[in-house]
């Protein structure tokens, strides 16, 4: 059994990674905590609770902070299990968290995406999701994957972007729609109802080293490039989109056409 790498990034914000250990991927998983619920974004790439305690380890997070909480949370406290998009490495632990008490894990499809969000106009609309005093913003983000979704936490500031843009490959299955898609999230970024101050990704593939990825497979990345990205990186994305080939290499993230 490997533990995830757990680090709180405020005192209601847990980021858990998947260890290469037990998955080469190595997905990062989010824990966000309002009044009323919690919501977990993906659920990592094994549904093998002995190779990566994900139950174990979101059960325990939540105790940890019921308990610092007590007087603050509603009773019974839920649990929403939402993803950034529904491929294999972010969907695979869903059913480790789908009899637990208290949670709702919703669907991959776009029709369940948009019906559970109460999208009226996918993926154009950008629809509030109250945890209790926490507000997020869900936005459509097709072009990865169809039923991709980016979140923004208005508390911290953090876009969670999942496999749409972090340090590693941007991988486009679907050129006009991921366009589309960036463009919408820098519009969103400049007219946020709060500032973003950073962007959140579901994967380090980059090494320290601008413009040096590591290969798919690999499981030791001793000198890889921090997941933080600045809300500027979407300009870059956008740039690179703009130059056609399989592969468009820039410092801190790579631009790789599938469509």
């Amino acid at each position: 059994m490997t533990a995830a790498e757990v680090t709180w990034l405020d005192d209601d914000t847990a980021q858990l990674r998947q260890p290469k250990a037990s998955h080469w991927e190595a997905p990062f998983l989010f824990l966000l905590f309002g009044h009323d619920r919690a919501i977990l974004f993906d659920t990592g790439a094994t549904s093998d609770e002995s190779v990566f305690p994900l139950r174990g380890t979101v059960d325990r997070l939540i105790e940890r902070w019921l308990r610092r909480h007590p007087s603050s949370y509603a009773r019974p406290y839920e649990l929403v299990v939402a993803h950034t998009h529904a491929h294999g490495d972010h969907i695979a632990g869903d059913r480790l968290l789908a009899d637990r008490p208290g949670t709702v894990v919703v669907g991959h499809t776009p029709a369940e995406v948009i019906s559970f969000f109460g999208f009226r106009s996918w993926p154009d609309e950008v629809v509030e999701v109250d945890l209790g005093g926490r507000i997020l913003d869900a936005i459509g983000a097709p072009g990865h994957e169809p039923s991709a979704v980016v979140f923004f936490d208005r508390a911290s500031g953090i876009l969670f972007t999942g496999d749409t843009v972090c340090p590693g490959n941007l991988y486009v299955r679907d050129r006009d729609e991921f366009v589309r898609t960036i463009e919408r999230l820098i519009r969103f970024r400049d007219a946020s109802p709060a500032p973003v101050r950073t962007i959140l990704g579901a994967h380090v593939e980059m090494s320290a080293e601008p413009g040096v990825d590591y290969p798919p497979g690999t499981v030791d990345q001793p000198d890889e490039a921090p997941l933080p990205l600045p809300p500027s990186i979407l300009d870059e994305v956008r740039a690179a989109l703009d130059e056609r080939g399989p592969r468009v290499v820039r410092d801190r993230f790579i631009v790789a056409d599938e469509s």
